[in-house]
């Protein structure tokens, strides 16, 4: 589809991981021009960065930028804090992997983004059925931060009004790698593990790699993560 003819400009937060590759290959499947935006926060799983840069690459978005926060600064998170253990087993409640307002920060710089580009849509990986129980993952959050984009902006004020898009929300993982499966997402690029060697070689015991070997089999389809 030309430019003229598609559906414009969406900025999507490409972590690097399953959910937000798949994202993107939604985005581009709908005909959006995509820009693609990662975060080197201080999380320790740094190789999700690079599983980043290789997705936005295989998948040919218009730009990928990767924007440096100290979120590490603030610590409160074993994905930012090293004193802090990555749990191995389920918890009940809200786990030490949550980092503080962190979907909150991403959004408004993807917000601040999308507004210099003239996109309306900006695409997110949140999911409230097979997640970790994090409060900014869940539709309230992100139906709040819609309106709070179109009350703190230029553009939401003058009527062009900004739409987050969390097309995952209410897909459990086998159905998002079912999904992606369907768009030709290569899994095999992507890093999910919360404690990711420099390699991107998965522990194997950590949530994240819970959830996406549970995905991976209830889609009975193989899991190309590369373990340790």
């Amino acid at each position: 589809m030309s430019e003229s003819a598609s559906r414009g400009k969406a900025v999507v937060l490409l972590s690097g991981g399953l959910d937000s590759a798949t994202v993107l290959a939604l985005a581009q499947a709908q005909d959006y021009q995509c820009y693609s935006m990662s975060f080197d926060y201080g999380q320790r799983h740094r190789a999700e960065l690079d599983a980043a840069k290789a997705l936005a690459r295989a998948a040919g978005v218009v730009e990928h930028k990767v924007i440096g926060l100290d979120l590490d600064g603030m610590g409160g998170s074993a994905l930012t804090d090293s004193s802090l253990a990555v749990p191995e087993q389920p918890q009940a409640g809200i786990p030490v992997t949550y980092v503080p307002a962190r979907n909150t920060v991403f959004l408004s710089l993807a917000l601040g983004w999308a507004e210099v580009l003239g996109a309306q849509d900006i695409f997110i990986g949140v999911n409230a059925v097979d997640y970790s129980g994090y409060p900014d993952c869940r539709p309230e959050f992100v139906h709040a931060f819609e309106q709070l984009a179109n009350l703190a902006t230029r553009a939401g004020v003058e009527e062009q009004p900004f739409r987050i898009q969390a097309p995952l929300q209410h897909l459990s993982k086998a159905e998002i790698v079912q999904a992606g499966s369907r768009l030709g997402v290569d899994y095999a690029l992507t890093v999910s593990c919360y404690q990711a060697d420099q390699l991107g070689q998965a522990c194997g015991r950590c949530d994240s790699c819970r959830l996406r070997a549970e995905g991976f089999a209830a889609a009975n389809m193989p899991d190309p993560t590369r373990y340790r």
